[in-house]
């Protein structure tokens, strides 16, 4: 198992994501650590950013430059893939750059879940939903899964709508929320896989929702999903999330 580490500095809700500081430290740091303490082959930040670069190797991690023009992380990877010239059959997980909280025990899982799960061209971890406010959070992407765990689709809306138990603008019960899984952007797949995928142009559903993953759906491709064995805190996308973290670090630090 390799990790890459996509951290790009041009965020448009929080500009300079990577490096906004938590806890003394970057955020990007938190990630890389806890990238460490997932035992990988290699763990990889891929920037097209000189200040995240210079920044990544100031705490000794190893850094790829890519390409500014790039739409999504997994593009990005593709690249790193390349210069690195991994083979085809190489596990490859990209953590995000803006999840400081990601549980290293998490991408073990999603590593071995692919390994497990040879017919899957990508593998990626899920969680119950546990509030009426996150069912129906556009920022909270939820997915289906078919009887053998594998993805039916990835949308921000409530999926699947559970007709009988729930009624439009109505909160619904705990018990019908549970219902649902909150998918967790944690990806694992095969070096190989990422070359075909950056090929493919993005399709309508990938563009509707803004999930790259449905790119892989809509062109007949697998994606195994297991239920994570630990909830992982939510990563930062917003000030509130960056100020909702720092709280956790603080509380932890006691």
């Amino acid at each position: 198992m390799r990790i890459v580490i996509p951290a790009r500095y041009a965020s448009t809700r929080l500009p300079g994501k990577p490096l906004l500081e938590l806890a003394g430290k970057p955020m990007l740091q938190h990630v890389w650590e806890r990238a460490c303490r997932a035992n990988p082959l290699e763990v990889v930040v891929a920037t097209d950013d000189e200040r995240v670069a210079r920044a990544a190797d100031a705490f000794g991690a190893r850094v790829c430059m890519t390409d500014a023009g790039h739409a999504s992380g997994t593009e990005r990877i593709a690249e790193v893939i390349d210069s690195m010239a991994w083979p085809d059959d190489e596990i490859v997980v990209n953590l995000q750059g803006d999840e400081p909280l990601m549980p290293p025990a998490l991408l073990g899982q999603v590593a071995e879940d692919l390994k497990r799960h040879p017919t899957a061209e990508m593998a990626t971890l899920a969680t119950h939903l546990d509030s009426p406010r996150q069912l129906f959070d556009p920022a909270v992407v939820k997915v289906v899964l078919d009887g053998k765990g594998y993805a039916l689709f990835f949308s921000r809306a409530p999926i699947p709508w559970d007709r009988e138990r729930m009624r439009w603008g109505e909160s619904p019960s705990l018990e019908a929320v549970r219902r649902h899984l909150r998918h967790v952007g944690l990806y694992a797949y095969r070096a190989g896989f990422v070359r075909e995928y950056v090929k493919w142009p993005p399709s309508d559903l990938e563009k509707l929702e803004a999930l790259e993953q449905l790119r892989v759906l809509w062109h007949g491709r697998r994606i195994h999903v297991s239920l994570a064995a630990e909830a992982p805190p939510a990563g930062v996308d917003t000030p509130e999330d960056l100020a909702r973290v720092e709280a956790l670090f603080r509380e932890a630090a006691r």
